[in-house]
C-alpha cells in the first residue's frame, strides 16, 4: 500500500530546488526558451573560425545555432535592442567536405535554414562560413578567412553547467537546494508520524482527553450523600 502523499505546501519547494539551477549564469546573458545567449562584443583576431569558437567555449557555451524562425527573430531583436551588434554575425556553422553539407558546431541537427536566394545555388563551399545579416535576418555565405570579427555570439543550453556558474551563484543555489531538502525531509517525517498516529489510534499530546459524564456539582452532591450514608451506618 503506498504511503501518504506529501502535503501540498511542500510541492512548491521541490520546484524551487529545480529552478535554482535552471537559470542563465548572469544578467549579461539572455534567456529564450531552453537556451541562454550572450554576445561577446569585442574585436577578435581570427586565424581560423576556431578562434571565435574558443571565445564561446571559454564561457561554457558554443557558437550560435538557430533552429526555427522564432529563434532567428529573437536573436535579431536582441542584437538590435540590447547587444547593438554589427551588420553581420558569424554563425556557429561549418561546411563538412565529407558530407558536402553545412553542420552546426554544437552538433545539433540542421532543422532550419534561412539562406538568401543567391546562396541557394551550388558552388565551391570549401573554407566557407555562414553569417547572419542583422538587417534582413537572412543567412549568407562568406569566406572563413577573415582577419577579425567584431564579436562572438554564443549559446548554451539550460540547465547551465555548474562549473561555468559564478561562485556566488553556486553558493546561493547550494543553500537554496539544501534548505529545500531539509524542509522537505522534516515535513515528510511530521506528515508520516501524523498519519501513523491517526490510523493507529495512539493518544498524543494533540489528542483530546476524554471528558467525565459528571460535572463538578454532580461530583460534590454524590460525595455529600456518601458522607451521610456513612454517618447513619
Amino acid at each position: 500500500m503506498p504511503g501518504p502523499a506529501l502535503p501540498a505546501v511542500l510541492l512548491p519547494l521541490l520546484g524551487l530546488a529545480a529552478a535554482a539551477v535552471a537559470d542563465c549564469p548572469s544578467s549579461n546573458w539572455v534567456q529564450f526558451q531552453d537556451s541562454c545567449y550572450i554576445f561577446l562584443q569585442e574585436t577578435i583576431k581570427v586565424e581560423s573560425i576556431e578562434d571565435v569558437r574558443n571565445q564561446c567555449t571559454d564561457h561554457g557555451a558554443d557558437m550560435i545555432s538557430i533552429h526555427n524562425e522564432e529563434e532567428n527573430a529573437f536573436i535579431l531583436d536582441t542584437l538590435k535592442k540590447q547587444w547593438k551588434g554589427p551588420d553581420d554575425i558569424l554563425l556557429g556553422m561549418f561546411f563538412d567536405t565529407d558530407d558536402q553539407s553545412f553542420k552546426w558546431f554544437d552538433k545539433s541537427n540542421m532543422t532550419f535554414r534561412k539562406w538568401t536566394d543567391q546562396d541557394e545555388e551550388e558552388e565551391d563551399l570549401v573554407d566557407t562560413c555562414a553569417f547572419l545579416h542583422t538587417t534582413t535576418g537572412e543567412w549568407k555565405k562568406g569566406n572563413c578567412e577573415v582577419s577579425s570579427v567584431p564579436g562572438a555570439l554564443c549559446k548554451a543550453a539550460i540547465p547551465y553547467e555548474k562549473k561555468y556558474l559564478s561562485d556566488n551563484h553556486i553558493l546561493i543555489s547550494a543553500l537554496v537546494i539544501a534548505s529545500t531538502v531539509i524542509l522537505t525531509v522534516l515535513g515528510a517525517i511530521v506528515w508520516f508520524l501524523y498519519k501513523r498516529n491517526l490510523h493507529s489510534g495512539f493518544t498524543t499530546v494533540f489528542s483530546v482527553a476524554p471528558q467525565s459524564p459528571y460535572n463538578d456539582d454532580c461530583v460534590l452532591v454524590v460525595a455529600e450523600e456518601n458522607e451521610h450514608a456513612v454517618q447513619f451506618d
